[in-house]
């Protein structure tokens, strides 16, 4: 499974930190005590993911990795086989991956395994629908840093598998400049003068809400403009500013699906979405046994 993560662009030592520590908020209280007392130790079985509803898949080796990591704590042996990948799209019955093992095993890892799997498949699937909806576009659709604590690595990841694109991954590797940055620092030129002083390789990205703002980030010399709250007639106008000073712009505030075929006319590169994260409904995952 780690070659897989790794694919993906995923640190599997940072998978298994998160993996173990999900397992532990299970058990902190003890063993399963269901399982353990309705199923004996040498019961075994076979047991299929199943998709419940339409959607995209993301960290279907994260899930095959919660079996793995429980039964090396158990010393127990398990077999499981991916029968779907992270960017498939699924349909009501599709089997996802199927597991065999000890049933105490398989019957233990089932929810975290579920928890992560569909809340990560939730994602992706709410960021193919955008990817859809801006389809034919040079628009793309990218996340935020409104995660869930803890899986911020691993909602990125599943952006990128319902087809978005990530923006920063955290404070450190890009700056962007927000109204309270600019009140700190006295002006536009102020704060992005102070960023290059302090960290000269990042990108910097400034937030503005005016067309004025707007000239006046141009003229700091911003790599990216975030365009907060703008209709679409204003965003074009930024857009055509923007081009021309070959500097690239991102759409942001309360954007919702339909906004998204004016939004990407209005010509913007970027559609700064954080419901894709922080709002995203699961994807209803089922893990069933077979009789």
């Amino acid at each position: 499974m780690s070659d897989l993560l790794v694919a993906g662009g995923l640190d599997p030592s940072h998978v298994l930190e998160v993996i173990n520590r999900t397992l532990d908020e299970d058990l902190q209280w003890g063993p399963d005590v269901t399982t353990e007392a309705t199923l004996g130790a040498d019961a075994t079985g076979v047991a299929d993911v199943v998709a419940r509803q339409t959607g995209c898949l993301a960290a279907v080796p994260v899930g095959a990795a919660v079996i793995h990591t429980l039964a090396q704590r158990q010393q127990v042996p398990v077999e499981v086989t991916l029968v779907a990948a992270d960017g498939d799209r699924v349909q009501p019955g599709d089997v996802v991956l199927t597991a065999s093992g000890p049933l105490r095993c398989l019957l233990t890892a089932e929810r975290t395994m579920l928890n992560l799997t569909s809340q990560l498949s939730g994602v992706a699937t709410a960021t193919a629908a955008w990817a859809d909806a801006l389809a034919g576009t040079p628009t793309r659709v990218r996340d935020t840093r409104k995660t869930v604590p803890g899986l911020r690595v691993l909602q990125k990841y599943a952006v990128r598998c319902g087809g978005g694109v990530n923006h920063r991954m955290g404070l450190g590797d890009a700056a962007l400049i927000k109204d309270n940055h600019v009140a700190g620092a006295g002006s536009v030129a102020g704060a992005f003068r102070a960023v290059r002083e302090r960290a000269p390789h990042v990108s910097v990205e400034i937030e503005v809400d005016t067309i004025q703002q707007a000239r006046e980030a141009i003229s700091a010399g911003a790599d990216l403009i975030l365009l907060d709250n703008m209709s679409p007639e204003q965003m074009a106008e930024c857009v055509e500013l923007c081009r021309a000073a070959d500097v690239r712009t991102e759409a942001s505030g309360g954007l919702t699906l339909p906004d998204a075929p004016a939004v990407a006319a209005a010509g913007v590169d970027f559609i700064a979405v954080g419901a894709l994260t922080h709002s995203a409904k699961v994807l209803d995952l089922g893990f069933d046994l077979r009789g």
